[in-house]
């Protein structure tokens, strides 16, 4: 049986030129969604960085419609996840942390966006980091491959400090040795920085940096681009859903040397920081900047004079993910399947390069709480959606992903979603919105975002706003100053009027 699209959007589509063809009744579009590990704004349509290089992700935002506002529901990679494929927020799925118990292991059953999609007639395929741990593709998709992604090119057991050189790892002069697949020895970590996170642990210390001398083969987001690729390459009888995780630029730091030479002899820039930023925080927002909880502490990268490096190679990693989204890319047009493909990137949380003191994510602020959000119309329905290139500055959530792709699609969606459908948006992306967004950084704390303001509310109660058009970078917590009143008190109605911090 062959799904149509919804008869307000048939309409719609039938009156424009060259989609008869899909207002006529064809086959609902297959979907690719991209998913890229604790990507922030450092891409060149966001213009976040001005050293930013990704050519590939910036065509998709030339084809389709860059959300500029887009937020995650949660500064985590377990529960953003796990907010996406469920559509709901933390309070109905219970996971709130990365320390919290998986989506799948609390609600096997769950409908999640793959199995609606499954249950609707299409081929599912997943690969890569998806939820939070990968090994749950096999339950969500019909078709799954893993592989080693965070270590690549090692193993997680290859990036584990032996018993001997354990003592050095929270030390000055850590040191770890591991063998490249070349059969080379390599000192780990690349930084030399000792472990703020884990120093008596054998585990591998991830907040590291810097060239590997291997060939991207060897690395785990080309081993599954490799996979996707050949699942494009096949003939379909059914519309598919192909999602791809990459794993870069989630820490540690390490791509292929090629990547990393652009910079030789260049001056990295770094974030625009305030050193008396967190001044007007609670003491409780302190600490929620300070502690490496997710990373490792600012005072440490600027003691060993690791910062400009640091930069260099998250600039570095996203550019190989770019090019690995490339050749996906390069696949559906040799293939011809972008006439009938809607693609979507989304990444699933932003990352603080040292802005408020902090590395990682896990925090309220913008740079933890904006994501990239590119979402592609099939190219043969291009007409019935804004023009490709298009900005919308809108508030929006990436919960507005399971209800978007299930509408377009013709999908049925499980009960009680959370998010909205980003179908009106993709339309006309310029209307106005008076909408806030929510993003929970574990039980209690809760940040708000509407398309000028942000709010912070904390589990002791502490509170901050920041005006987002005038302080981009969130410096001045506007909280005492009384001609904010209407503004602030609009975010405590509404905070009063859910239950964002309940179970």
């Amino acid at each position: 049986m062959i799904a149509r699209f919804p008869l307000y959007l048939l309409l719609f589509l039938g009156s424009l030129p060259g989609v008869g063809k899909l207002a006529a009744g064809a086959e609902r579009p297959n979907v690719l969604f991209i998913a890229i590990d604790d990507l922030n704004d450092w891409i060149g349509c966001l213009d976040g960085h001005p050293q930013a290089l990704t050519p590939n992700i910036d065509r998709l935002a030339e084809r389709g419609v860059l959300f500029t506002n887009a937020h995650c529901a949660a500064t985590a990679c377990n529960p953003s996840r796990a907010a996406i494929f469920s559509g709901v927020l933390p309070t109905k799925n219970g996971v709130w942390s990365n320390d919290s118990k998986r989506l799948l292991v609390q609600h096997p059953d769950m409908l999640v966006l793959p199995r609606a999609f499954a249950e609707s007639g299409y081929r599912t395929f997943g690969t890569g980091k998806m939820l939070h741990s990968s090994s749950s593709n096999k339950a969500m998709f019909q078709e799954s491959f893993t592989t080693e992604q965070r270590w690549s090119p090692l193993t997680r057991a290859e990036a584990k400090y032996t018993p001997e050189e354990l003592p050095t790892k929270g030390t000055d002069h850590p040191r770890h040795e591991a063998r490249l697949p070349s059969g080379e020895t390599v000192v780990l970590p690349l930084n030399g920085m000792p472990s703020d996170r884990n120093p008596d642990k054998r585990d591998g210390e991830s907040f590291d940096w810097g060239p590997m001398d291997v060939e991207d083969a060897t690395m785990g987001d080309t081993q599954i681009t490799d996979w996707a690729i050949k699942r494009l390459e096949k003939s379909w009888k059914k519309p598919f859903f192909l999602g791809v995780g990459y794993y870069r630029p989630h820490i540690p730091l390490w791509a292929p040397k090629a990547y990393f030479e652009r910079f030789a002899g260049e001056k990295i820039i770094l974030p625009s920081v305030n050193e008396d930023d967190l001044n007007d925080l609670s003491e409780l927002g302190k600490r929620w900047a300070i502690e490496p909880i997710t990373a490792g502490s600012h005072a440490t990268v600027v003691k060993h004079g690791e910062w400009e490096a640091a930069v260099a190679a998250y600039l570095a990693c996203t550019t190989y993910v770019d090019h690995q989204i490339g050749r996906l890319l390069k696949t559906l047009e040799d293939r011809d399947l972008t006439e009938n493909t809607m693609i979507v990137l989304w990444t699933d949380h932003g990352w603080h390069l040292g802005e408020k003191e902090h590395w990682g994510k896990w925090t309220g602020w913008e740079r933890s709480t904006r994501v990239p959000l590119i979402l592609v119309p099939p190219q043969g329905t291009k007409h019935a959606f804004a023009p490709g290139g298009t900005r919308c500055d809108a508030p929006v959530s990436l919960l507005d992903l399971y209800p978007t792709l299930t509408e377009i699609c013709q999908v049925e969606p499980r009960s009680g979603l959370d998010g909205e459908s980003l179908l009106p948006l993709l339309q006309k992306p310029d209307q106005s919105s008076d909408r806030i967004v929510v993003s929970t950084f574990d039980r209690g704390n809760v940040s708000l975002r509407s398309a000028k303001f942000r709010y912070l509310r904390y589990a002791d109660g502490t509170e901050e706003l920041y005006d987002l058009v005038g302080d981009p970078h969130e410096w001045t917590n506007l909280l005492s100053q009384d001609r904010y009143e209407a503004e602030l008190q609009h975010f405590r109605d509404y905070l009063a009027t859910t239950a964002l911090t309940s179970e």
